[in-house]
C-alpha cells in the first residue's frame, strides 16, 4: 500500500488565456515542458472545445512529434476563435526522502 502512495503525484491546475493565433505555438511549448497530465481548451464562456489526457511527460523530447495529430486539430480550432483559455493540469515534483523537521 505504501508503494502505491509513493507512486501518486500531486497535481495542480493553471489557466491561461491567449489569442487563437497563438494557440498551436503555446501548446507546443507547454508539451515540451513535459509535466502536463491533462489539457483542456475552453471558450471564453466556459464551453470546452477539446479535452485530452496527456501521458507523454516521460517522453519529453518526442512529445511534440507524438502530439502532431492533436496539433492539427488545434490549428482548426485556432482558426475559428479569437480568444481561448487553456487549462493545464500539471504534476508537481515531490522531493522523495525529505521529511519535515520535527
Amino acid at each position: 500500500m505504501d508503494e502505491r502512495l509513493d507512486q501518486q503525484k500531486r497535481t495542480f491546475t493553471e489557466e491561461i488565456e491567449i489569442a487563437g493565433n497563438e494557440l498551436v505555438e503555446r501548446v507546443k511549448a507547454i508539451l515540451a515542458e513535459g509535466n502536463v497530465r491533462q489539457l483542456r481548451l475552453k471558450a471564453e464562456d466556459g464551453d470546452i472545445y477539446l479535452e485530452t489526457p496527456l501521458t507523454i511527460g516521460v517522453l519529453a523530447g518526442g512529445a511534440v512529434a507524438l502530439a502532431a495529430p492533436w496539433l492539427a486539430i488545434l490549428g482548426v480550432i485556432a482558426a475559428m476563435v479569437t480568444r481561448v483559455k487553456i487549462e493545464i493540469v500539471r504534476e508537481e515534483e515531490e522531493d522523495q526522502g525529505q521529511k519535515p523537521a520535527g
